[in-house]
């Protein structure tokens, strides 16, 4: 069975491939019970959809083939740090546990950082009734977002 550190760097993969192919570089893997039930990459350019988070279509590929938008006990690997929206979704779906591998800080540099979205939206980082834990999975942020 895999660890969170190996499904974090699937997200990590799937970012980077998605970079490489044109789009942005998130990626995210949603499991439940230890097993993989979905993907998701960050479509917002391939599909011209604000909300085509990696994160979004995880969660939506899971409902969809779980039958059930109730996600609760899944555990979501997001390459960046969920953008607002996206830890909407998560804590309407039942989602309560997030491993990360980029924070805003990292993001920043590279024009990806959803940080000016929570403080528009006057939310804490620190207030999220989700748990949020940040893994090194031994990539840097440029191998991921570039420069």
């Amino acid at each position: 069975m895999k660890n969170h550190q190996q499904f974090l760097k699937e997200a990590v993969r799937l970012a980077q491939s998605n970079r490489a192919d044109g789009g942005r570089p998130f990626g995210a893997v949603l499991t439940l019970n230890g097993i993989e039930v979905a993907t998701g990459v960050n479509r917002i350019i391939q599909c011209n959809d604000p909300t085509a988070h990696a994160e979004m279509e995880a969660i939506r590929t899971a409902s969809q083939t779980l039958k059930s938008p109730n996600l609760t006990g899944a555990v979501m690997y997001a390459s960046g740090h969920p953008c607002p929206m996206c830890m909407a979704a998560l804590i309407m779906s039942g989602i309560s546990e997030v491993y990360y591998a980029f924070d805003n800080t990292d993001a920043e540099p590279y024009g990806f950082s959803s940080r000016h979205v929570y403080e528009k939206l006057n939310i804490s980082l620190k207030a999220a009734p989700i748990t949020l834990t940040r893994i090194d999975t031994g990539t840097n942020a440029d191998q991921v977002y570039g420069s």
